[in-house]
């Protein structure tokens, strides 16, 4: 997630650095630093304002010189088409915040003063750069049109209507094309945007989840393997506690079971620990330690044996070892959460487990007890969180199997689970 996300901040940083060269309308799509809904003009956008008055300046300068060379021209009316001309021009200062009207308006002006054309020629080009083709498409008509009016009204000496209205259309097709190109290549900018967007935010939540997951595996893994050990510490401690004739040799024996578990659950906790400190690329399946299998089962429940717990045992499995190594650790799991459920909650009851199956059926695990006696020697019954089985159960169904637990038929608690024959 770090590298994605280092990734996207330099990329936004890199778009505010040079925004000053970017449109508006790219540098801030939804106009979110500007008043009233409009976005702020960046360096770009001044320096392009500034460029369209000088060639509408320009442009409306050369359709006026015809007019001094006119005989039929008088000095008043072509200073009234100066004024209109630079009025026109000057004008063009509103043509992001009104662009339609202000081109509807420039092509009627246009149709009576020829020294206006480069206003309306850059207000035409506004129009095709910030609206959809079908209003883009109104105003180029009345732009042609203005033209040809123009053309009739007030027609050059120098040349034909024919020739004039070639030339005005070409000039009002320009600009059209043009402004089509640039407003279609700012969409295409803006698509690639909201896409890359749209992909950090997915890479985020997936890292997120992946984090996720990796939080819930070490807690199902810690839970799985301190849980087992600290119900063994409890139950050796407790018969020692109430146990006081107990003989010495009775008690160095316990002490130094308890020390061999609490060593054993110092060195599985660490190495849980240490898979905090894996490589995040790891297998999600593989937590970072050795896992234990079907043919571990044998060691756990002597464990309990030795603490004290009467276990009964029945292997069904023809070969445990051909068990695939995630299906046995599942099972594996399952027999431990229920040995200790069964040293928390029914202290002194004698605990069967029994796992069966093969490669057709899959494997079924049960693990039960009778209903909770009085605890044994007196010792006080462990207290649970309540997470084990919930953990159990999320195990099974990662796995692909199921997992039920309940009162059993005749009394007690009754964990039974079912996992496929995964290779």
């Amino acid at each position: 997630m770090s590298s994605g996300k280092t990734t996207g901040d330099a990329g936004r940083a890199a778009g505010q650095e040079y925004g000053w060269l970017l449109p508006s309308a790219v540098a801030d799509p939804a106009g979110s630093g500007a008043a009233a809904g409009r976005s702020r003009r960046t360096v770009r956008d001044w320096a392009v304002d500034i460029l369209c008055l000088a060639v509408a300046a320009v442009v409306g300068l050369l359709a006026a010189e015809p007019l001094r060379a006119d005989p039929h021209t008088s000095a008043s009316v072509f200073l009234a088409d100066q004024i209109v001309g630079a009025l026109a021009v000057t004008a063009l200062w509103t043509r992001r915040r009104w662009p339609v009207g202000l081109a509807v308006a420039l092509a009627a002006v246009n149709a009576v003063s020829p020294p206006s054309a480069g206003a309306m020629l850059v207000a035409v080009f506004t129009v095709a750069v910030h609206r959809p083709f079908k209003v883009t498409a109104s105003v180029g008509a009345l732009a042609l049109v203005s033209t040809l009016v123009s053309a009739v009204v007030r027609p050059d000496r120098d040349l034909t209507f024919m020739a004039s209205a070639v030339i005005g259309t070409l000039l009002v097709l320009t600009p059209i094309g043009w402004g089509m190109f640039v407003r279609s290549r700012r969409q295409l900018l803006l698509s690639l945007r909201e896409r890359a967007q749209r992909a950090e935010e997915e890479a985020a939540l997936r890292a997120e989840r992946a984090q996720r997951q990796a939080r819930e595996r070490i807690a199902r893994e810690m839970h799985d393997v301190l849980a087992h050990r600290l119900s063994l510490l409890c139950v050796h401690a407790g018969a020692l506690e109430f146990r006081a004739d107990a003989s010495p040799v009775e008690v160095a024996r316990v002490a130094g079971v308890i020390r061999a578990s609490a060593h054993q659950a110092l060195q599985e906790l660490r190495e849980v620990i240490g898979v905090l400190r894996a490589p995040t690329g790891a297998d999600a399946g593989d937590p970072g330690r050795p896992q234990p299998t079907l043919t571990a089962l044998e060691g756990l429940v002597e464990e309990s044996r030795q603490a004290g717990a009467a276990v009964v045992f029945e292997q069904r499995v023809a070969d445990p070892a051909a068990v695939p190594a995630a299906t046995g650790r599942t099972v594996y799991r399952i027999v431990q959460e229920g040995l200790t459920n069964a040293r928390k909650h029914a202290p002194g009851c004698e605990v069967t487990v029994v796992v069966e199956g093969s490669p057709e059926r899959g494997l079924t695990v049960e693990v039960g007890n009778p209903a909770s006696v009085a605890a044994k020697d007196g010792a006080p019954a462990v207290p649970g969180s309540g997470q084990g089985l919930i953990g159990l159960a999320e195990r099974a169904a990662l796995a692909g199997g199921r997992l039920e637990h309940g009162p059993a038929p005749g009394g007690g608690f009754l964990l039974r689970g079912w996992i496929p024959w995964r290779p």
